[in-house]
């Protein structure tokens, strides 16, 4: 089974092939950092015409990768949530009326399920059951995946996402878009070991729920009465990541333990810090267990996740040839 991947949920249009037996053909990638960097954020008027814009350059561009043709496609996988509504509908539309054309399925695929799933395709031994810890800039969540499609909530933040909370700081101290890496880079520039002290929002409370908003004001209160260099807002970067770490890394450990899980996959943007790579290594020398991080290049929103994650599906029988168009700007697992 070969299956094109279109991603369209915010401002990375994201196309791949992957063939089931070949694995991953093609992958290419457009950002539009550069567009939105202006703004400070992302505006979605502008993402939606990017991805009018580049999808079809940037499909004939993976077809010729893969040395391929539109018509030996199997199928059409898509972005259908959750994200930005103008976005999904740029995706979805002309992913339904070219596999309409081609006379082949389009497959709605869930952005969340297809962050998590990607860790497999690298990693095939990784199988069912396993924890996820689910960290990007709109979600943080805990879930359990117990098979294709079967998935349950163990904990979630209940304000701020995490990335969320790192592009808001970043911004408050000044950093430049896109925040949450600046911020990481930030901290990492930092060699003072004698940190202030931030809370551990929820640590000390059972249940696997996340925190973050208070967090990021304990920063802006550090941030304000400093005198504002690139020295204090190094210390204060490294400080608000070690607090965040932390809290992750109590969380899954307790996710783990509670469930008797051994294996954990760490999936979205935020899965490409660093300090949370190592900290969670350690914690699986501890526990003992295995964590599975996806490659850099497939940490953020991309076009392999989602034709990925839809040739699982299309192998497990899933089709849908009706030409309705539904997309959904929240859509939890």
């Amino acid at each position: 089974m070969r299956v094109l991947g279109i991603e369209s949920s915010c401002d990375e249009t994201g196309i791949a092939i992957y063939d089931d037996k070949l694995g991953l053909m093609a992958h290419a990638l457009y950002t539009q950092i550069e567009t939105h960097k202006h703004f400070g954020g992302v505006v979605p008027e502008l993402a939606s015409r990017d991805h009018v814009k580049y999808i079809v350059p940037l499909i004939n561009s993976a077809l010729a990768e893969a040395n391929t043709t539109k018509l030996e496609l199997d199928a059409i996988a898509y972005t259908a949530g959750p994200g930005l509504i103008g976005a999904l509908l740029a995706g979805a539309s002309f992913a339904k009326s070219f596999a309409f054309g081609l006379n082949i399925p389009a497959l709605a695929i869930n952005h969340l399920e297809a962050h998590i799933l990607v860790a497999k395709l690298e990693n095939p031994k990784l199988d069912f059951p396993f924890v996820a810890l689910l960290v990007s800039g709109g979600h943080t969540q805990l879930i359990k995946a117990n098979a294709l499609g079967q998935y349950e909530l163990l904990g979630e933040t209940l304000d701020d996402a995490v990335g969320e909370a790192f592009d808001k700081t970043a911004k408050l101290m000044g950093l430049p878009y896109p925040g949450g890496a600046e911020l990481a880079l930030c901290a990492e520039s930092c060699k003072e070991d004698n940190l202030p002290y931030l809370p551990r929002p929820m640590i000390d409370r059972p249940g696997l729920d996340f925190s973050f908003s208070g967090l990021k004001t304990h920063a802006l209160n550090l941030w304000n009465k400093s005198e504002k260099d690139l020295l204090n807002r190094s210390i204060i970067a490294k400080a608000f990541q070690n607090a965040v770490v932390d809290v992750l890394v109590e969380k899954c450990k307790r996710a783990m333990l509670q469930l008797g899980c051994t294996q954990l996959v760490v999936a979205g943007g935020v899965s490409a810090n660093r300090a949370l790579r190592g900290s969670l290594l350690k914690l699986m020398d501890e526990l003992p267990g295995e964590v599975y991080f996806p490659a850099l290049k497939y940490c953020t929103d991309n076009g392999a996740m989602i034709a990925y994650t839809g040739c699982l599906h299309l192998l497990n029988k899933s089709r849908d040839k009706s030409l309705a168009i539904n997309v959904k700007a929240r859509w939890p697992l």
